[in-house]
């Protein structure tokens, strides 16, 4: 394949996927509601409140935007987040492998609550799923 159709199967590939969200009834409004639903589970649960307060301190609203953007590149493709997660996250101190499975559970949870569709829900837990593995991966594997 010549450079130019790989680059136009790409652009494609990346409209039907924004197509599928859409579809689905992702929206900008949506990924902010959902965010904003979901930090705040967190900053109330006993184990990841602690975790979470102690790295973002008083900055929540710069880590609320950085999120929603995140997930908006992500869901909606985007591509407008430029941050790095992985050096972030492998260096922080005070988080350990037994909290990712209490973020799922709470990020499914205001899915369940939140997501205007069954596969817009679908198309979140793929992503969740997909993140906290590589996430626990590069902060606790030991190969």
């Amino acid at each position: 394949m010549e450079p130019i159709e790989a680059y136009n199967a790409a652009l494609d590939r990346r409209h039907a996927l924004q197509r599928q969200a859409r579809n689905a009834g992702i929206s900008e409004e949506y990924i902010d509601l959902l965010v904003e639903s979901f930090y705040e589970k967190v900053r109330a649960h006993p184990e990841l409140g602690p975790v979470f307060n102690e790295v973002i301190q008083d900055r929540w609203p710069e880590h609320l935007a950085k999120m929603k953007l995140f997930w908006t590149s992500v869901a909606l493709r985007t591509g407008d987040y430029k941050g790095s997660p992985v050096p972030v996250h492998r260096s922080l101190t005070n988080a350990t492998a037994d909290h990712f499975p209490t973020w799922l559970f709470l990020f499914y949870q205001t899915l369940e609550e939140t997501a205007p569709s069954p596969e817009a829900a679908k198309i979140f837990q793929t992503f969740a799923q997909s993140i906290a593995a590589r996430l626990q991966q590069v902060m606790f594997s030991t190969n």
